[in-house]
């Protein structure tokens, strides 16, 4: 059975607001949250060299310095709250 045309743009429509409640179940926080004045000199960076380079050279910079931490005995698939404190978190002590 073919749709009519408006039976297809309903079923876009009723689609479109599928898409748009899955998009937003998850919030989109990121993985690493960068200074302000970082984020402007990566943006800066990515308009004169290009995404590419600059991806590659954050990518190996960052996995530079997490070669140096012991991470063998953290499993991968831990619940968020299951992290590490930082720090200056919960010892009590004023700044």
């Amino acid at each position: 059975m073919k749709a009519t045309e408006i039976e297809s743009k309903r079923f876009d429509k009723a689609l479109d607001e599928i898409l748009d409640l899955f998009n937003n179940l998850e919030s989109d926080d990121p993985i690493i949250n960068y200074r302000d004045d970082v984020l402007k000199n990566i943006q800066l960076a990515k308009k004169k060299y290009g995404d590419k380079i600059v991806n590659e050279k954050v990518n190996t910079v960052v996995g530079e310095m997490l070669s140096w931490l012991d991470l063998d005995d953290v499993p991968l698939d831990s619940e968020e709250g299951d992290t590490v404190e930082d720090e200056d978190s919960g010892d009590g002590g004023e700044e």
